[in-house]
Parts: structure tokens; C-alpha cells; sequence
């Protein structure tokens, strides 16, 4: 369980050098053609790779998790970032446990506790002392961009958990398949808004290709091969990870600073995931020695055959 989890964070952990990679190496005001560069050669690599097409329900199926967790979360947070002050985007975002929590209840049977909401909390207040910084009146539209992105991570997230995946297919097809429609999604909207392609030199195609391969087909995998064997609040409550690579990116790599109350929040937000683990890890537990299920009865926990084809990517 704890090396599924570790996987699972590497997910968030490199979503949290997106910010880094776009502006630093490519073409500015660009978001959705980025969300699309990102999306689309990420879904028909993993498709090729998989050989798997979705069958009868799964095609819908399939279509509503990519929406949901592809193609109108990546522009709503593109959107959100642009019109935000500082990290008042992640701060919105970080409050997915929340989200999660309550969607969970709802289609999963998984009732939160104080602790887990206490925890979800705890979590947006670290990310807050992290990324906040002192700005000017928010902006009506851009909040809603951001708590709708949130919203539409958390509903597919959930989603993804209830409906499981059907017999014989891995988490390599079925994240191939999301991709693949949220990149349909976005592509005509990223024409119509922004227009023809912009011209591209050497660091620009590097950074498509690290947001296309490792940001995003390895990345992704990874975060739907764990939201099919651990529970809902687990997987969100890594999601604060994402902000804090940020930080600790932004310091390392492009001069920023860290301050005390920064590193602070850093701790606060990093103790809550692993509470939120170790929390939800235990219910895990006492549901299994009783003999309860949770969530989908699709969920696997055997390593599918197709699984080996992505290993080819980490190398």
C-alpha cells in the first residue's frame, strides 16, 4: 500500500513543474493550445500502446471522465491562473478534499469523518501560507474558473472510482481513452479562441514533449491506476502535493524565496496528506477484516499485462 501510494504522488508531484515548464520555455497566452499539446499526443500514445477501444456503455463513459477530468479542467484552470493573483488558484484547488469528501458520500458510501474534513482543511490552510501572496480584489470569474476546475477534478475523480473499469481493460486503455477525449474537447476551442498554432523553437517542443510524456501519459496513469485500488480521499488528499512542488520548484530552479511562514505551510499542508493517508489507510483496513467493500466492485488489484507497455515511458 505505501509504494501504490508513493506511485500514485508522483502524479501531483510532477503537475506541480507545469508552472515552471510553460513559462519558461513556452509560448505565452496560450492555454488551451498547452492543454491541448498536453492531452491529445498523450491519449493517442497510450491508445497505441493499450490496442484497446471502449466497448457498449464505455464509450459515454469514457467521454464524461475526459471532459470531466481532461478537457474542461484544463481550461478552467488555465483560465483560473490567468485571471487570479499569485496562488489564489491553488488555494481554490486544495480544497478538493473537501470536494471529494462530500461527493464521496454521496455515490461511494463513503461517509467522511471530523478528522478527514479537519485534515482536508488543515491541507488548504498550508497551501494558502505557501502560494498566497498580497494582491489586489479577486476576480469574480476567474474564482468561479477555479472552483469550477476543482469541481470537475473531484466529480471525475469519484466517478472514475465508482465506475471502475470494465473486464480486461488496464488503467493504461482507460487513461489513453480520457486523455484522448479531453483532447478532442479542447481542440476546437483552442482553434476558435486562440487560432492557428503558434510557431515552435527547440525549448517549446521540449516542453510539449516533457508535458505530453511524463507531466501528463505517465503522470496520468499513475493517478487513475491509484484511484482504482485506493479510496477517493486518499487520492485527493495527494492532490495539495501539486502546489508544494511548485513552491520548492520555484526555489530550486528560478531564484524565488521561501519564507518562515511559507515553510510552515509547507509543513502544516504536507503533515495533513499524510494524516489524510494514514486516516483513510485505517478505515481501508477495517472494512477489508470485516469484510466490507468500498466504492466500485470493478476495482482491480492485479497488474494488468498492459501495464509493462508504459514502463517504456520512465525510462
Amino acid at each position: 500500500m505505501g509504494a501504490l501510494i508513493l506511485l500514485t504522488a508522483l502524479a501531483p508531484v510532477s503537475w506541480g513543474t507545469t508552472y515552471a515548464v510553460t513559462t519558461e520555455f513556452l509560448p505565452p497566452d496560450r492555454p488551451l493550445f498547452t492543454g491541448l499539446m498536453r492531452a491529445l499526443p498523450a491519449g493517442l500514445l497510450l491508445l497505441a500502446l493499450a490496442r484497446v477501444r471502449p466497448r457498449g456503455a464505455w464509450w459515454w463513459k469514457s467521454a464524461v471522465l475526459g471532459a470531466l477530468n481532461i478537457g474542461a479542467f484544463f481550461p478552467l484552470l488555465f483560465l483560473s491562473a490567468y485571471r487570479l493573483p499569485g496562488g489564489m488558484a491553488a488555494v481554490v484547488g486544495s480544497v478538493g478534499p473537501l470536494f471529494v469528501a462530500g461527493l464521496a458520500a454521496l455515490l461511494l458510501g463513503e461517509r467522511p469523518t471530523v478528522r478527514t474534513l479537519l485534515t482536508a482543511v488543515v491541507a488548504a490552510f498550508g497551501v494558502s501560507l505557501v502560494v498566497l501572496r498580497a494582491a489586489g480584489a479577486l476576480d469574480a470569474l476567474g474564482v468561479l474558473a477555479a472552483l469550477a476546475s476543482t469541481a470537475s477534478m473531484s466529480t471525475g475523480t469519484v466517478l472514475t472510482k465508482r465506475w471502475g473499469r470494465p473486464d480486461g481493460v488496464g488503467p493504461l486503455a482507460l487513461t489513453g481513452w480520457q486523455l484522448t477525449a479531453g483532447g478532442l474537447l479542447i481542440a476546437p476551442l483552442a482553434l476558435l479562441v486562440e487560432g492557428a498554432p503558434p510557431a515552435l523553437d527547440g525549448p517549446a517542443i521540449g516542453g510539449y514533449l516533457y508535458l505530453a510524456l511524463a507531466n501528463t501519459a505517465l503522470a496520468y496513469w499513475l493517478w487513475f491506476r491509484g484511484i482504482g485500488r485506493l479510496t477517493a480521499t486518499q487520492v485527493t488528499f495527494l492532490g495539495p502535493l501539486s502546489p508544494l512542488t511548485a513552491a520548492v520548484v520555484g526555489w530550486a530552479a528560478l531564484d524565488q524565496t521561501l519564507t518562515p511562514l511559507q515553510l510552515a505551510g509547507m509543513a502544516l499542508a504536507f503533515g495533513a496528506t499524510v494524516v489524510g493517508q494514514i486516516g483513510a489507510g485505517r478505515r481501508v483496513a477495517a472494512r477489508a477484516a470485516t469484510g466490507e467493500s468500498f466504492g466500485s466492485a470493478e476495482v482491480r488489484h492485479r497488474e494488468d499485462s498492459t501495464d509493462v507497455k508504459v514502463q517504456a515511458l520512465r525510462r
